[in-house]
């Protein structure tokens, strides 16, 4: 009798135990693939590309000053005297300076302005995700953009971008915008 109710009591267990892991649910998404179509990730490209549009011009500005500067610096130092070769040099020396600064500047305000521009997009994917993740009963949704998930069996798995897409109104078919390369500055 006693090993009777040990016997069903592992059964009981194993059937239990069974029957749980059919209701698990896992989804898998691709982020990158899901924030490279969306919407907001367009409008925020093109405000980023005339942020460093107008940072560019700013400095192509200050460097054709400089270069007209050392244009008129190197066709007339012969005929300067001392003082005011001494005083067109320190002038270029000190332009030159403030355009590595700019540059300096305008790099780290461009990354600034793309975390800025960025950060509501990324917030609306994840919320997207999460939301699609408690309405299917999931369990986890592995992103395989990050590379963390070494496998996933499709057929057990659940892609949710084409759901993601749905939710947020993209197309199935988008393509994502082409940007430009990262300015120069």
């Amino acid at each position: 009798m006693k090993h009777l109710s040990k016997i069903l009591l592992l059964l009981f267990i194993l059937v239990a135990s069974s029957g749980f892991a059919q209701n698990l649910k896992f989804g898998h998404i691709n982020s990158q693939e899901l924030i490279a179509v969306m919407p907001e990730r367009d409008s925020a490209i093109v405000k980023l590309e005339k942020y460093a549009d107008d940072l560019e011009e700013n400095l192509q500005a200050m460097q054709s000053e400089f270069q007209t500067k050392l244009n008129t610096y190197q066709q007339r130092q012969a005929s300067w005297t001392a003082a005011i070769l001494e005083s067109r040099t320190k002038e270029l020396q000190e332009l030159d300076a403030r355009i590595q600064q700019y540059q300096q500047t305008a790099s780290q305000e461009y990354q600034q302005m793309q975390q800025l521009l960025y950060a509501p997009v990324f917030q609306k994917a994840n919320e997207t995700i999460q939301q699609i993740g408690k309405e299917r009963g999931l369990i986890y949704i592995f992103d395989t953009a990050s590379g963390t998930v070494p496998y996933i069996n499709s057929d057990m798995s659940e892609d949710i971008l084409p759901l993601a897409k749905a939710a947020l109104k993209i197309p199935a078919d988008k393509k994502p915008m082409q940007t430009g390369a990262a300015p120069q500055l």
